[in-house]
């Protein structure tokens, strides 16, 4: 399972080393990389300790970095407001929820945790993972942070599932996000993976061989062109919301309790928690078991009997997990307009669905190679120059690059 190294380009390597010169007037020393992701399958399930199918994607957030020999974290991301660490106090800053101050304390918090003697270091970044592309560039920059301190202040020790935890543990504790781990995972493992977080301090994590670009389809991320800014209550309810079930059956998730148990207690779960709550609680039984019958549609090679599951998985979300439209928006409906864009230019063949949290962001879609110029063309032209990306799956997670 062990990926094949990874070197930066001269290009990349002359980007940030003059960032770097710029920022901290010096040059790095060392240089490393953390992948977006995409969801396959499994949308809403990792945070019920359900299954995914997910894979890193040739789009990624690099850093130049040189130890500093202070007790400070520095970190220049190219765009974006130098942020400052200060390793004196690795607890939650109330006023830093919310910012990339706080995805550094936290990991470096974890790290100290567990027995990680933390220092200093700077840092100059650049990501094609862009914010708010749905390819989780939340994730990747956790999974970089965590990586170079691994490789500079822990010998390596942890591994990849572990740097993944620790980035879940940033974004919860210190970011104030309630995420699954799905996202961290997919970053810090790389490649294609169906993953199963029952056990949430042992995720089971199996590859999954197949090649996308034998399937004779395109695999497309397409940006809906809203933002996730003001809709983190609208992520937080469907996690409370399957809670809410779960804790009915006095368990703390949806995998410990059984699909004809929650059947059964259906009329009472409608009085206790509302239909929503009962719909989407529907919905990760449904997609939870579909992630197993996507793994081996794929090793067994049928990739019809793969798109099935993928639409099968679109129209679940769409109808009982509700994370198209947020709730009460009538003039701004993004997702739905780019699915409904994506049927349309796809004609019946290949799928979409949505991708990730939902209610903004982006869907995906499986593309015949035949329509991808034209249905590329359409998403544009309605959604803006950029918004549909082609991506590979790369077989790198979270990695110190080679010069």
């Amino acid at each position: 399972m062990r990926a094949p190294s990874l070197q930066i380009s001269k290009q990349a390597k002359a980007a940030l080393d003059a960032g770097f010169m710029a920022a901290f007037g010096a040059a790095p020393e060392r240089y490393f990389s953390a992948p977006g992701r995409t969801e396959i399958g499994g949308n809403h399930t990792d945070h019920q300790r359900g299954r995914v199918l997910a894979g890193a994607v040739d789009l990624d957030t690099v850093a130049a970095v040189r130890p500093n020999g202070t007790n400070i974290i520095r970190i220049q991301s190219e765009g974006y407001p130098l942020s400052i660490v200060e390793l004196e106090d690795l607890t939650p800053v109330a006023s830093e929820v919310n910012t990339t101050p706080a995805l550094i304390r936290g990991v470096a918090a974890r790290f100290a945790q567990l027995g990680c003697q933390v220092g200093g270091f700077d840092a100059y970044c650049r990501s094609t993972v862009l914010p708010g592309s749905g390819l989780s560039s939340s994730a990747a920059f956790e999974v970089l942070v965590g990586t170079i301190i691994n490789h500079l202040f822990f010998e390596g020790k942890a591994t990849a599932p572990e740097i993944a935890m620790i980035g879940q543990y940033a974004e919860n504790v210190f970011f104030g996000k309630p995420c699954g781990l799905m996202d961290q995972t997919a970053s810090a493992v790389g490649n294609l993976v169906t993953i199963d977080f029952f056990d949430e301090k042992d995720p089971v994590i199996e590859p999954v061989d197949f090649d996308f670009a034998s399937s004779g389809h395109a695999l497309c991320i397409i940006d809906s062109g809203a933002d996730h800014a003001d809709l983190t209550d609208e992520y937080a309810a469907v996690l409370g919301e399957m809670k809410a079930i779960a804790a009915c059956f006095g368990k703390e998730v949806l995998t410990q309790i059984g699909e004809g148990e929650f059947y059964a207690q259906i009329p009472q779960l409608r009085e206790k928690c509302g239909d929503r709550a009962v719909m989407r609680a529907i919905h990760f039984y449904r997609e939870n078991a579909r992630v197993s019958q996507q793994v081996e549609a794929l090793r067994s090679g049928d990739f019809g009997a793969f798109l099935a599951l993928v639409k099968q998985s679109g129209y679940s979300s769409y109808m009982y997990l509700q994370n198209v439209i947020p709730a009460g928006y009538k003039a701004h409906q993004d997702v739905a307009v780019a699915l409904a864009l994506a049927e349309h230019y796809l004609g019946g063949r290949g799928a979409c669905r949505v991708h990730g949290g939902g209610f903004a962001g982006t869907i995906q879609a499986f593309v015949p190679y035949d329509l991808l110029d034209s249905f590329v063309a359409g998403m544009d032209a309605a959604l803006g120059k950029g918004a549909c990306h082609v991506l590979s799956i790369r077989p790198q997670g979270g990695v110190e690059m080679t010069v």
